[in-house]
């Protein structure tokens, strides 16, 4: 069971030599085809959007879904068309915001962010599963005595798709195009036809009329309401984050992939906000608003509602039937997301247990939390808006931030002025949302909360892994080592690096180790740029300095470096390394844990020691460290 979870277990981004986010998929395909798997969570949303939007504005609803086509088009588009520009590889707007704040702070912001992330793709499973058990049940071909099973048929959806993953998913492209095509054309006869019967309906547009100038005393009262329910139809801006997910998939190089994946971006976007329109429209005006409410024939399927109602029984089930595939497939990009995204970041900050990188045992936890969250929200596709909406808002309020401070920083102040107010705006839709809907803050809370405790846990319990990529010597210390009898290590943390600093650390090797100058010494001198990273390259430089010899490197941690470097020394001599340090200061052990996982410092000699044991089990093969 074990060998067939972690089959196909990935490469640790920290143990490769080349950056993760260069490398390129085996097979990529056209724009428009990678649209098509992008489109599976985008257009799938007019499943139930339309009947969301009906319950959050009433008679309001087409207005107000307006609104939401303006922020998608003029805000929500141009930001994501910037996003990728800056980041073609995939990584979307958290590698973005990883860039603009280094260290720990940026880092944090990511795992923060991926909470969000989690709850937008988790819920995308839920609720389309949900929707889709929607449409099954209330199929006229359907046995009534399933109309109560909503939870169960949502569960075995569900467990479908999990299975599908365990099996080995591929051919993922063909089936969005395919899906995609009919759903689309479908959804082109269906609000045809609609459309249709509104205009030779004319008493029911001036119903629709009356029942706005009833409720609202002018128009810019109703504008007003319609900014005000417009973060509830937020799910209609889902898609986007996807859309740059894929980038990766889209032929060509990087300029090309840019281009196809603006074009990509715009062309959904536009088809999106059309069917919006016009569905919006036409279900508002033809549908009594009871039946969108829960019970109601137009609960989460207002479309096939109308498929059913002005197309025949037939064409309502291959609609429904075209629904419920998109549906379920849409939970499936979502999955194949959840699955592209821990790879990306946990396990290149070191902040994954090992098993995280393979797809199987993450299909498992992912399935589970559906199924609790599913359990949680029974199945309701309402009630599960908000969670929805809260996660996909989150992520487009990221990256309307991450554009605006990169164009900011790069002194280009229009682009930063226009951003900086479509931040504003989504900021304002967030917000909204969380206070109207707060459960959605809820799931994505207890999404950051386990992401940083298991991330915090694995970090530790990886450590004293020896971390480090790759190791290169530039001549002089290449020079150094080759004249060296012996491999005598001094480790010295530099200071001012004047002479009197390198007698000192020579007497004090003589003192202590009973270390003569004339034995050929090497000085090991290790600085920490940034301790935050988990692995990197190790790069050692030699130097004279002050009549010693200095071999100098940056690292992200000082204990896990020389244990590599001995290491490394010991394979390309055949000689045994020796280091020596001195004990450092007393304090709280605990405290020097800390700073080691933290600042990448801490108590070093037995830091070092533990690395060595563990990278190298043959004690008579292992480079030996001196504390004195």
């Amino acid at each position: 069971m074990r060998q067939w979870l972690l089959k196909g277990l990935k490469r640790p981004e920290g143990l490769s030599s080349a950056p993760h986010e260069e490398e390129t998929p085996e097979h990529q395909h056209s724009w428009w085809q990678v649209m098509c798997l992008t489109g599976v969570d985008y257009f799938s949303t007019l499943g139930y959007q339309p009947g969301i939007a009906a319950l959050a504005a009433g008679a309001l609803s087409p207005i107000a879904t307006l609104v939401l086509v303006g922020l998608t088009l003029f805000g929500a588009l141009p930001t994501y068309r910037a996003v990728a520009e800056q980041s073609p590889h995939g990584l979307g707007s958290l590698s973005m915001l990883e860039r603009l704040l280094p260290g720990w702070r940026g880092k944090l912001l990511v795992l923060f962010l991926l909470g969000f992330v989690a709850t937008a793709f988790i819920v995308t499973i839920t609720l389309s599963a949900a929707d889709a058990t929607a449409h099954i049940l209330h199929n006229p071909f359907v046995p009534e005595f399933l109309a109560s099973w909503q939870v169960p048929v949502t569960l075995v959806l569900i467990a479908a798709l999990g299975g599908v993953f365990l099996a080995g998913f591929s051919e993922a492209i063909s089936v969005a195009v395919v899906l995609v095509a009919v759903y689309l054309l479908l959804n082109v006869v269906v609000v045809g036809s609609a459309v249709q019967h509104v205009l030779t309906a004319p008493e029911k547009v001036t119903g629709w009329q009356n029942a706005l100038s009833t409720d609202y005393a002018s128009p810019l009262a109703m504008v007003a309401v319609a900014l005000y329910v417009m973060p509830k139809l937020a799910l209609g801006l889902s898609g986007f984050e996807t859309g740059v997910a894929v980038m990766p998939l889209v032929k060509g190089d990087v300029a090309e992939r840019v281009k196809g994946a603006r074009k990509l971006l715009t062309t959904a976007a536009l088809i999106m906000s059309v069917f919006l329109i016009t569905s919006s429209f036409a279900t508002t005006v033809l549908i009594p608003p009871a039946e969108f409410a829960e019970g109601g024939a137009a609960n989460g399927r207002a479309l096939a509602y109308l498929a059913h109602q002005y197309l025949g029984d037939w064409f309502g089930t291959a609609y429904d039937l075209s629904t419920i595939a998109i549906l379920w497939f849409a939970g499936a990009s979502a999955l194949a997301g959840l699955l592209n995204i821990v790879p990306r970041y946990l396990p290149r900050y070191g902040m994954a247990p090992d098993w995280t990188r393979a797809s199987r045992p993450m299909v498992l936890v992912f399935t589970a939390v559906a199924f609790v969250i599913t359990v949680v929200f029974g199945a309701e596709v309402e009630t599960q808006g908000g969670a929805y909406a809260t996660g996909v808002l989150a992520l487009i309020l990221s990256a309307a931030v991450a554009v605006t401070l990169s164009a900011w920083t790069a002194g280009r102040t229009r682009p930063a002025l226009f951003f900086g107010f479509v931040t504003l705006v989504f900021a304002y839709a967030t917000v909204a949302n969380i206070i109207e809907r707060p459960d959605g803050l809820v799931i994505a809370l207890l999404f950051v909360l386990a992401i940083v405790v298991v991330s915090l846990i694995s970090r530790a319990t990886r450590s004293t892994e020896l971390r480090v990529t790759r190791i290169s010597l530039d001549d002089e210390a290449r020079r150094f080592i080759n004249e060296a009898a012996e491999l005598y290590l001094i480790a010295n943390e530099p200071h001012g690096r004047e002479a009197k600093e390198y007698v000192d650390k020579a007497r004090e090797a003589w003192e202590l180790h009973r270390l003569r100058t004339g034995e050929g010494l090497l000085f090991l001198e290790v600085t920490v740029p940034d301790a935050s990273e988990f692995a990197g390259e190790l790069r050692v430089t030699g130097e004279e300095r002050h009549g010693f010899r200095v071999l100098r490197m940056h690292s992200t941690t000082i204990a896990n470096s020389i244990a590599a470097l001995l290491l490394h020394l010991r394979d390309q001599t055949g000689k045994t390394p020796h280091v020596y340090f001195h004990w450092a200061a007393e304090g709280n052990p605990i405290g020097a844990l800390l700073r080691y996982l933290v600042f990448g410092g801490g108590d070093i000699p037995p830091l070092t020691r533990e690395v060595l044991r563990q990278a190298e089990p043959d004690p008579d093969r292992r480079p030996v460290v001196h504390v004195g």
